[in-house]
């Protein structure tokens, strides 16, 4: 391992990827707005885009998929959350702009008990975060909830559950507990939790997953 990658793992580890905390976690979300680019280009590149879209970000971090996703909406307004402390504060510096134009807004708050009204959003989003949520499944049901119907509902995430994985990706699931489930049990999970439409994409080279639920 070269100095560089351990520098990189004692900050995440420091900084708590589950919820990011402190100067650690700071320079966390840091990396993570830049090295998660290239995932969230290519899990937003299913949505379709009109503008005038309410959208929301669970787990926004750093504030990068956020701040991407502003570029398409024009007349609509986006809303993140996020129960960690300093991810907001970071996200609210990463989107100033946006915010001061009141074109977004970013808050603190839990999946579990999302403080929006039911049918709130066209769009909702959630990158590199869904393997943290304390009930998955359960907590599905609130994205549903708070999403129209005929919404989208896009969950981005770098791997899922095959036979492939590295074992350092093994380690890291173990280690920080990480709900990894197989694309099989992610169409169960959204079906259940009401989602009436599910496609499960695969980027063939990266072997990014992207689940597209429909309400």
């Amino acid at each position: 391992m070269s100095t560089n990658d351990r520098n990189e793992k004692a900050i995440t580890a420091a900084g708590n990827p589950a919820k990011p905390t402190g100067e650690a976690g700071e320079q966390m979300l840091a990396r993570m707005n830049e090295s998660h680019g290239p995932l969230t280009a290519w899990g937003l590149s299913h949505f379709t885009w009109h503008g005038d879209e309410a959208v929301l970000d669970i787990g926004c971090g750093g504030g990068a998929n956020l701040k991407r996703m502003s570029e398409h909406v024009t007349t609509g307004h986006l809303t993140g959350i996020d129960y960690s402390e300093t991810s907001v504060r970071t996200s609210l510096q990463t989107n100033a702009n946006a915010i001061e134009a009141g074109k977004m807004d970013v808050s603190q708050g839990s999946v579990e008990k999302l403080p929006f009204a039911d049918d709130s959003f066209d769009k909702i989003t959630t990158v590199e975060s869904f393997y943290f949520w304390p009930d998955p499944p359960e907590n599905l049901k609130e994205v549903s909830r708070v999403l129209k119907t005929g919404g989208t509902f896009l969950l981005i995430a770098e791997i899922y559950e095959r036979p492939d994985l590295s074992p350092a990706t093994r380690e890291n699931i173990k280690h920080y507990n990480l709900y990894n489930p197989t694309p099989e049990k992610f169409e169960d999970i959204f079906r259940n939790a009401g989602f009436t439409t599910v496609i499960v994409h695969i980027e063939p080279n990266e072997g990014w997953i992207c689940i597209e639920g429909r309400k």
